[in-house]
């Protein structure tokens, strides 16, 4: 153990609390875009089940919970438009993730930090 530098037990909880608050926050936003991947994919499986039905065929949407009667015509520009913001906000979250994971590195390496999994 004398070729390991010994470390303040206040500077390694210090340390060790940083390093799980980085963990958590990039478990969360991994979390929050496997959310958005499964929704954007829901978007697309019901957009391209509406797409070659008739414009003018019934068809029932949730709306805060509630079942509203619309038309093909009515319901597909809004999934499209949807789909869209959900595409975007999936980039966002992506380059924040990639953001965090760097700054993560950074501190790291900055810290002498060596995970070790158990």
């Amino acid at each position: 153990m004398s070729s390991q530098q010994q470390i303040d037990p206040k500077k390694q909880q210090e340390l060790q609390s940083q390093y799980t608050t980085f963990k958590n926050t990039l478990q969360q936003l991994a979390q929050k875009i496997g959310d958005i991947e499964q929704e954007a994919e829901e978007h697309k499986l019901v957009i391209e089940t509406l797409s070659p039905l008739p414009q003018e065929r019934k068809c029932f949407r949730m709306v805060n919970g509630v079942l509203v009667e619309r038309t093909v015509q009515d319901v597909l520009p809004l999934l499209k438009t949807n789909s869209d913001g959900l595409k975007s906000v999936l980039e966002d979250m992506l380059k924040q993730y990639k953001s965090k994971q760097a700054e993560l590195d950074g501190w790291k390496k900055k810290n002498n930090i060596q995970v070790v999994q158990p």
